[in-house]
């Protein structure tokens, strides 16, 4: 299993900018932190951090047959990035949005989420536990998605036997 990890802009700022707000942890120890939980779980991350929306959305597009599923925050392009969850629909996979903050006790602009529209789910608030989160519901929703499958190939093999 596969997961593309996507930062947006100023994250790489984690650990010194607003840190009442985000916290002390930096973008760095968040990704040794998640890639620690994934190997325990035989989980693969792809770590990609910009501040620009062309290539976040570059990178999106180019998950599309490469990754199971994608865990991303946005960060400010929540709010205003019509090209990310246009991206996000087109691949059509597992998305989480993670957001350090509770966006619902921010300011009224950061209070939607655009993106989140093309998520499958969106976890707010918890800081940077937040990614552990989201690697839990990937890893779940991904496992689900194999089950189905594997049981739906069951079923059409079953019944190419049946109409021989």
């Amino acid at each position: 299993m596969k997961i593309a990890v996507i930062q947006g802009p100023n994250l790489n700022m984690l650990g010194i900018r607003e840190q009442h707000i985000y916290g002390n942890m930096s973008l760095e120890q968040i990704h040794q932190q998640l890639q620690t939980a994934a190997e325990q779980n035989g989980v693969e991350l792809e770590f990609f951090q910009s501040n620009f929306e062309g290539e976040i959305v570059d990178r999106v597009q180019e998950c599309l047959g490469t990754v199971d599923g994608i865990m991303i925050n946005p960060a400010a392009y929540s709010h205003t990035s019509i090209a990310i969850k246009d991206a996000l629909s087109a691949v059509n996979m597992p998305v989480v949005e993670v957001h350090i903050s509770n966006i619902y006790k921010r300011e009224e602009f950061r209070q939607k989420s655009i993106t989140a529209g093309a998520s499958t789910g969106v976890i707010s608030g918890f800081g940077a536990f937040g990614y552990h989160m989201g690697l839990i519901a990937l890893m779940q929703m991904i496992n689900e998605l194999k089950a189905i499958a594997q049981a739906r190939n069951t079923q059409i093999q079953a019944q190419t036997e049946e109409n021989k």
